[in-house]
């Protein structure tokens, strides 16, 4: 096995990638695309973004202490290219991109009514880290598609075609490899017997 070392450098991926809304009083919403953003705490639900400072959103964020995660699925994958390329200070996204801005609870800043899952988040904390400042917040409410809802009311995430970035690209979600817990839990009874009787049969 040939290995090479690099220098230090921002590798870890696949990543989410997410569209951050934002809104100042008075003022237009916008959309921000976040491709670090994650999970940090359970009880109480928290996630963190981080923004680089000369970005247009950031200041919002700054002064208003809240902003919305919308996830994205593959419908959404060019406006959030769009978003991520583009600045609030010269274009409306909303409009550009014809997304739907949506009121939800807990913030004043509206959701895109296009993603399957909104994360309504209010600041914590910020916390400079040098290119870019770690925004930490805590999630206030969350707004989900009720397409992927079945009959019982079970939430189907996975059905609404996420997408992951990865070195520069978009990515569809493939094929499920396993569950969690999957390498440890016990086989049915009927799956071990199958493969009993495949031995026998190879004998």
């Amino acid at each position: 096995m040939s290995k090479q070392t690099w220098k230090p450098g921002n590798m870890l991926y696949p990543v989410p990638a997410v569209m951050v809304s934002v809104a100042a009083p008075g003022e237009k919403p916008n959309i921000i695309t976040v491709a670090w953003a994650g999970t940090i705490n359970s009880d109480p639900p928290m996630l963190s973004i981080s923004v680089r400072k000369e970005r247009y959103s950031h200041d919002i964020i700054e002064k208003t202490g809240e902003f919305v995660v919308n996830l994205v699925n593959e419908p959404l994958t060019r406006a959030t290219d769009f978003c991520g390329v583009r600045s609030g200070r010269d274009v409306d996204k909303f409009a550009e991109m014809k997304l739907t801005p949506v009121a939800v609870d807990g913030v004043s800043v509206p959701a895109i009514g296009e993603s399957p899952v909104n994360l309504a988040c209010q600041v914590t904390d910020i916390i400079p880290l040098g290119s870019h400042d770690l925004f930490l917040a805590k999630i206030v409410s969350v707004t989900v598609d009720e397409r992927y809802l079945d009959e019982k009311g079970t939430f189907h995430l996975n059905q609404a075609g996420l997408v992951a970035y990865s070195h520069g690209e978009y990515f569809a979600l493939g094929k499920k490899l396993g569950s969690f817990g999957y390498s440890v839990r016990k086989k049915p009874a009927n799956q071990k017997k199958k493969r009993s009787n495949t031995k026998q049969k190879r004998k």
